[in-house]
């Protein structure tokens, strides 16, 4: 067999065995290769694009913060009415059956909250699926994708916004291990695109504002401060917001976006603190405007079986440290505690002092529980509380959180995974921490008061977080945020980067991990590509190694050839070919995408004959050429059949000079392919054209040409092909 054909059959056999690669099954790649592509951060710096720019009369940035302050006010409004609801439904299903557990009857109280969480969690599943599965679970990993550059469909509409957000009220209060900190984040970036584009294609809603607003890039800056206010809004840390969306978020950033959604981050902090301050359960309190600084996590649950049976073979121990609580009335009624479960009331005694104690028996395991949102991780948090908790019930209810947490994080249900990571965390370190008051007991002297269980599940809560999220920065001043404890920002710190190493030791982090499952073509800030065992130096490859070849088209095409390319080919972008003089190569002028082609094809007025040279001839305006999405489908697939088959419009032609993108990247077919992949990701780009040294174009590069499971394939695949060619020369020699 000749070396020719031998190449050929491998080609062939790579094409249809696409199967090499055992870490992503075949559906996924189809996934992958299919349903998401890119996006058009930067304009087609075109002729017409250039006129519309000098007609637009200069203005400054002050619509842009008024347009951050409104995103703010409305997550850190929606944050609330979350924190509300949650905050009723906890209070109503406890009442419920406070009078089942004072009275031992443990089966009528879980047939009770069992039905309910049933009923709750069956209504949250259905909302996701049937209503915006794009929400499904918490919506981060497809923020994250979005901003990175992939084009999602229905992900930030309004049904997704409604749909995510009673999903995660529903989730939360039926008992699920699990927080809204992801879905938030979601609903905030939700808030962040609608609002400032000032339409709902879902609501045919039009209107005449801020559209200076309605493009890419602006949308993507928009779109990551909501997803900051959310997360800020969750947690009432600004900074903490600001940070996590330059860590973890945003792929793009500078200090002018930076100083505007910190602004966002506040006024969504703000909103929160303001009205969360004024109202529990939905019931004013005569607090407006006072800040509450017990208020930080926003969420309430409990898990129905394990809640309600697991806490009965624990005894009932003393507790003076927790305060019995008020009603939101502050009446003199006081609320039952699920923290008391089957335990005997307590009594007020007097003190050594004077002062009042409380002599009061508390159920650990149930405070553990049912308490592990908010007031769960508060109380873990607490310092000076050496033995309140004992090693059997933290050690049993941190087996159970983690196993339940982790199945919640695989179901239907808008949730997030912020929460159950501070909690096991938190869990983890306390348990730490009474194994070392074991040791060593309870030390009040300066030097060894470290030995505190509190202060180890503060720091149990940053490690395991780092280890499962490899955050660094902005989760520790989320946690500083949280604990409000500056003192120990060092032993945080040692920490966040303990967890985030050994973390990084044996796999990528839990955002990647979602990224990879559901098939987001995500650019990592460094590619990962492994050959085998060995990681693979990208700087020893060239682009054209990653290249795919490229469809050209003329200055100048019929309508017909240009019908029949569509048709013919899926690209979204082609290069565009020009002869500088007759009988000279064809030289690369720059690029222009299938979107405007169908545009171009669309207005029949800018169709001219071959000897039509007339400069006047009309052009369309910029905003006429880029849209996002086709007006009408149906009828664009009717006239590029028409215009493929009718003979007519093989004379017709369409001039592209005054649109095509003469500012497209181009790089050359040997330059570095690292260097080449950072180009592509740092400015944003949909394509890259590749080009020889007669600046001819040879390929284009898009975003599925480098993720790493392509490039791991592209690359194996040349090194094949190179083997077979020295075995080849081998034998002829």
């Amino acid at each position: 067999m000749s070396l020719k054909s031998s190449r050929k059959q491998k080609e062939k056999t790579d094409s249809v065995e696409d199967g090499t690669n055992h870490r992503q099954p075949s559906k996924a790649r189809k996934v992958l290769s299919e349903t998401h592509e890119s996006l058009d951060y930067l304009p087609s710096h075109s002729e017409a694009y250039k006129t519309w720019r000098k007609l637009k009369p200069h203005r400054s940035n002050w619509d842009r913060w008024v347009m951050m302050a409104l995103i703010g006010l409305v997550v850190g409004t929606v944050g609330f009415f979350m924190h509300q609801i949650l905050d009723m439904c906890f209070e109503r299903k406890w009442e419920l059956v406070e009078k089942y557990i004072t009275h031992g009857d443990f089966l009528t109280t879980w047939l009770i909250v069992l039905g309910i969480g049933l009923a709750m969690v069956s209504c949250s599943s259905a909302l996701v699926l049937f209503l915006c599965p794009a929400g499904s679970a918490s919506g981060l990993p497809e923020v994250i994708g979005y901003l990175n550059g992939a084009a999602m469909r229905h992900i930030f509409n309004i049904r997704t916004f409604f749909g995510s957000f009673f999903s995660c009220a529903l989730a939360v209060s039926a008992g699920l291990f699990c927080g809204p900190e992801g879905p938030m984040i979601h609903i905030g970036a939700v808030v962040g695109c609608g609002l400032s584009q000032f339409k709902s294609d879902t609501l045919r809603i039009n209107l005449p504002f801020f559209t200076r607003f309605r493009n890419s890039a602006d949308k993507r800056q928009f779109i990551t401060a909501g997803a900051a206010a959310g997360i800020a809004s969750v947690f009432r840390a600004p900074i903490g917001g600001l940070l996590f969306a330059l860590e973890e978020v945003a792929s793009f950033w500078d200090i002018k976006l930076a100083c505007q959604t910190f602004f966002c981050c506040l006024m969504a902090t703000f909103t929160t603190e303001v009205l969360s301050s004024s109202f529990g359960g939905f019931v004013y309190s005569g607090y407006f405007g006072f800040f509450k600084a017990d208020q930080r996590i926003l969420f309430w649950v409990v898990t129905a079986t394990v809640t309600i049976y697991l806490p009965y073979f624990f005894p009932c121990t003393l507790d003076s440290t927790l305060p019995h609580p008020k009603n939101s009335s502050h009446d003199a009624h006081e609320l039952w505690d699920v923290s008391e479960y089957n335990c005997p009331a307590g009594s007020m005694v007097p003190g050594l002092d004077g002062s009042q104690d409380s002599n009061r028996t508390i159920n650990q395991a149930a405070a553990l529980l049912a308490r592990n949102g908010k007031p769960g991780v508060m109380l873990l948090f607490q310092r000076g509380t050496h033995e309140k908790f004992g090693f059997p019930p933290l050690f049993i209810t941190l087996i159970f959180y983690f196993c339940i947490s982790c199945w919640t994080a695989g179901t239907a249900a808008a949730t997030g995974l912020v929460i159950p990571m501070l909690y096991t965390g938190a869990l983890l370190g306390r348990t730490v921490g009474v194994v070392m008051v074991y040791l060593f007991g309870v030390k009040n002297d300066e030097y060894v008061e470290w030995i505190d269980p509190g202060l180890f599940a503060v720091i149990g809560s940053a490690a395991y977080f780092s280890g499962v999220s490899r955050l660094t920065i902005s989760l520790t001043v989320i946690m500083v945020e949280l604990t409000n404890d500056v003192h120990s920002i060092l032993l945080i710190m040692v920490a966040v980067m303990t967890g985030k190493t050994v973390g990084d030791y044996f796999n990528h982090s839990l955002f990647s991990s979602l990224l990879h499952l559901k098939c987001i073509p995500h650019l990592e800030a460094e590619p990962y590509v492994v050959h085998g065992k060995k990681k693979v130096d990208l700087e020893l490859y060239t682009a054209s190694d990653a290249m795919q070849p490229c469809t050209t088209v003329h200055l100048q095409e019929s309508v017909s050839s240009l019908a029949q390319l569509l048709n013919n080919t899926s690209h979204n972008g082609f290069p565009v070919v020009h002869s500088p003089a007759a009988g000279q190569d064809k030289v690369f002028l720059g690029t222009i995408s299938r979107m405007e082609l169908c545009m171009l094809l669309s207005n029949s007025h800018i169709h001219q004959t071959q000897e039509d040279n007339n400069p006047s001839t009309a052009v369309l305006d910029y905003q006429e050429v880029t849209v996002e999405k086709l007006p009408d489908e149906a009828r664009m697939n009717t006239l590029l059949t028409k215009y493929s088959t009718d003979p007519q419009y093989q004379q017709l032609f369409i001039n592209l000079d005054p649109y095509i993108n003469k500012s497209a990247v181009a790089v050359q077919a040997h330059f570095s392919l690292q260097r080449a992949y950072n180009v592509f990701r740092t400015l944003g780009l949909r394509h890259l054209t590749v080009v020889d040294l007669q600046n001819r174009a040879v390929g284009m590069i898009t975003r599925k040409d480098l993720i790493s499971l392509h490039l791991e394939r592209k690359l194996k695949k040349l090194k094949s092909v190179k083997l077979e060619v020295d075995e080849e020369l081998l034998r002829e020699k």
